[in-house]
């Protein structure tokens, strides 16, 4: 008898395991038997780096309603697709971004421009202006419009520049010549908190998110304040060299504070040390008018004077992600929603513009073997981001003309500051003169 000898493969190994499934492939992981997987890695890194790049469109609305500027935005804490806008005709509107529509309208809500909103708990609406007014609304929702008139009117002294609501008590503090507290229940302000030496206008103020009983503001005479109401009074204050326009707590590190300055740059400072910024962050060409952290603490969004919204890294102070239009004016109010997938601008042109947080993102429902090749792609471009090609084109951006040669005429200018400053210290005595660090410059006087 003729012995015949048999090859036997198990049928799992060589056959789909479900109906549907891909016919699964057996391959040899020696790299001795693959001698370019590095060169076909480097060119998947580059086709997924250009396609990145090929899908960057950022821009998903915009959402009319106002007349004039749009000076103030804010989101409603709790809910992912609820954002209030304020603008310089006085009107007040509520917008749905997950239906991209107007869901509220109130129309006169101050005499002037409205300089501040903020939720209140419950379907309370917080809204200040320059006719010394504060009010509170009530803003859910309607299916037809009608003339809405405040629940309740708080009278001040002076025009308010800001408002912030305490993150859990009925209280809410505001900005104006003085930062005041006021309840929700009384007619009059219960505190007002101010620094012995202070005569300046305060032009914001928010609470800490995480320490409640922590308050800061940011003034006309370029000041940064620190106060604690429990004790009802100012714990520090820093003198910066150029004023600040707007500033927002870190959602997840308590200390952390993030300013937004009129000399083009946006800095974070640890309130434990006030002398010197942690990170400066610089690629504005004109002020910076507005800031707001991601809810996850890990970027922070900007808009400014140059009619760009960029969104930065935390502790990356270069090279930020660049949103601009044609038709898009100043920006004067940016935030991030709660989920942290959007942004939301506000600019000068009276619109309200949604922007994805990460411009090539795809949305909708992804399948998993989508979600797979999109992870894969991420880690080829993590991992080949020092390559020459694949950085160069991970790093483009295109800019507006204008802003384009202001930057150009910017960097010079800096440069010939610098080689001044050079030149004048080979010039005097040995010692006399020291270089001092950019981080250095930016606090002029500390109080407490």
């Amino acid at each position: 008898m003729v012995k015949i000898s048999v090859l036997q493969h198990a049928p799992s190994a060589h056959l789909p395991t479900r109906p549907g499934d891909p016919t699964p492939t057996s391959r040899n992981l020696d790299p001795l038997m693959h001698p370019f997987a590095r060169a076909r890695e480097r060119t998947r890194a580059l086709n997924a780096a250009k396609i990145e790049r090929m899908f960057a469109k950022p821009f998903l609305r915009a959402l009319e309603g106002h007349i004039d500027a749009i000076e103030v935005l804010c989101r409603k804490p709790g809910t992912l697709n609820a954002v209030a806008s304020g603008s310089w005709d006085g009107g007040i509107l509520v917008h749905d971004i997950a239906e991209q529509k107007q869901v509220h309208r109130i129309l006169d809500a101050h005499k002037g421009k409205v300089s501040g909103l903020c939720f209140s708990q419950g379907n309370g609406l917080l809204s200040c202006g320059v006719d010394t007014n504060i009010k509170l609304w009530d803003v859910s929702p309607r299916d037809e419009e009608v003339q809405q008139k405040p629940l309740h009117i708080f009278s001040g002294k002076s025009p308010f520049n800001s408002i912030d609501h305490h993150r859990s008590d009925a209280i809410f503090a505001t900005a104006s010549n003085i930062v005041q507290l006021w309840d929700e229940t009384k007619t009059a302000a219960i505190s007002n908190l101010t620094f012995p030496t202070a005569m300046e206008t305060v032009t914001s103020v928010r609470f800490n998110p995480s320490e409640t009983s922590v308050l800061g503001s940011i003034g006309s005479d370029r000041s940064f304040t620190l106060y604690d109401i429990r004790s009802g009074k100012a714990e520090r204050r820093v003198t910066m060299q150029m004023r600040s326009n707007a500033l927002a707590w870190s959602p997840t590190l308590p200390t952390l504070v993030l300013l937004a300055s009129e000399d083009h740059n946006l800095y974070t400072f640890d309130v434990r040390k006030l002398s010197s910024p942690t990170q400066i962050y610089k690629a504005h060409v004109s002020a910076v008018m507005s800031c707001d952290w991601s809810p996850t603490g890990l970027e922070f969004v900007s808009g400014g004077w140059d009619r760009t919204v960029r969104i930065w890294k935390e502790g990356k102070g270069t090279r930020p992600e660049v949103y601009h239009t044609k038709r898009m004016q100043r920006v004067s109010s940016t935030i991030f929603t709660a989920d942290a997938r959007f942004v939301v601008s506000g600019s000068d042109d009276g619109n309200v513009r949604i922007w994805k947080a990460k411009a090539h993102e795809r949305l909708g429902v992804i399948t998993a073997r989508e979600r797979a090749a999109i992870e894969y792609r991420e880690s080829l471009k993590e991992r080949w981001r020092y390559d020459r090609e694949v950085g160069k084109i991970s790093r483009a951006r295109h800019l507006p003309k204008a802003v384009h040669q202001a930057a150009k005429l910017k960097e010079t200018m800096l440069e010939a500051q610098r080689v001044k400053e050079e030149r004048r210290r080979k010039h005097t005595r040995a010692g006399e003169s020291k270089p001092k660090a950019e981080r250095k410059k930016v606090v002029l006087a500390e109080q407490s």
